[in-house]
């Protein structure tokens, strides 16, 4: 079957293999700098592999892991990829507030510009945690110039989600140019079902993912969004044996079948950078506004606890 020639989103979420939600009760942040750091390794693995399909991504990388690898950002940089913000040293949106959120933002981006020497325009919060107990969420980055964020997940999850918001790009302010990309979800008999990747995409057979995106392209017509981490492609990672058996399963399933499939779906589809998505995708994003976004206190959404 050829390819559709609808251009979807090829995107990266750069943290190491401690980093990840379902280790932040088991692994202590001030303990990250002793452990083992292997996201540069696996990063270039990844960055390798894209340049042997011959596509473009977008990279959205802790500000923690740019200051301790700035060589890296340089090289995602000058292959052509694009460099976005995936916050600080992924705290989730709504653990922060809005303050220390826009603070979150100046940092990591800081961090980030003087790292790769280019201006970061776009964002992904961790662990897709931008839904109905942020409000205050895509103000704040409008404030702050971000042209568009990558951070609802349009499902419902235990980690995660917002079932209520579109599957499709979607202006979430009534005088804001910013786009929200949502990662991609297929919808069938009226039941939703993740399909943007990560370990949805690790735990289910290949033929699943394949299908899912087609659909979006085919029936849809839109492009889709697919996610994952370069831990994901790692198998000789640490084990952290402190984590549930939940959190250990979803880690640790298929890390050793993660890259043939990512090899195999970067040749299957057309892809590209999540900047260059946004800009397509502006013309039919419609408004949907969360609930209590557009209210606005006078000292601004920054000021809020």
């Amino acid at each position: 079957m050829s390819k559709s020639s609808i251009v979807n989103g090829l995107s990266v979420d750069v943290e190491d293999w401690f980093q990840v939600g379902a280790f932040e009760k088991v692994i202590d942040r001030a303990d990250w700098d002793a452990l083992e750091h292997r996201v540069e390794a696996n990063t270039s693995a990844v960055l390798d592999l894209f340049a042997a399909a011959d596509v473009k991504a977008t990279f959205f990388t802790l500000g923690w892991v740019a200051k301790r690898h700035p060589a890296l950002m340089q090289r995602i940089v000058a292959e052509g990829h694009e460099l976005a913000s995936h916050g600080l040293d992924h705290a989730r949106v709504f653990t922060l507030g809005a303050r220390r959120f826009a603070e979150d933002l100046t940092e990591s981006r800081k961090i980030l510009e003087d790292a790769g020497g280019v201006a970061i325009k776009g964002y992904r919060a961790p662990s897709f945690s931008i839904d109905t107990r942020t409000p205050w969420a895509h103000l704040i980055l409008a404030e702050q110039g971000y042209d568009y964020s990558s951070s609802v997940a349009p499902i419902a999850h235990d980690h995660y989600g917002w079932r209520e918001a579109p599957r499709f790009a979607f202006r979430p302010l009534v005088d804001s140019s910013l786009i929200e990309i949502p990662v991609t979800t297929v919808e069938v008999a009226g039941r939703r079902q993740a399909a943007g990747g990560g370990g949805f995409f690790r735990l289910f057979p290949y033929w699943f993912s394949q299908w899912a995106l087609r659909r979006v392209n085919s029936h849809d017509q839109r492009p889709g969004v697919t996610y994952f981490h370069p831990w994901e492609i790692d198998p000789g990672q640490p084990r952290v044996a402190q984590a549930s058996a939940k959190s250990r399963l979803r880690h640790y399933t298929n890390l050793d079948v993660m890259a043939p499939k990512l090899e195999r779906l970067v040749r299957d589809f057309q892809w590209g950078r999540m900047d260059m998505l946004a800009k397509a995708e502006a013309p039919r994003a419609l408004p949907f506004i969360m609930p209590g976004a557009e209210l606005k206190t006078e000292t601004g959404a920054g000021q809020a606890a």
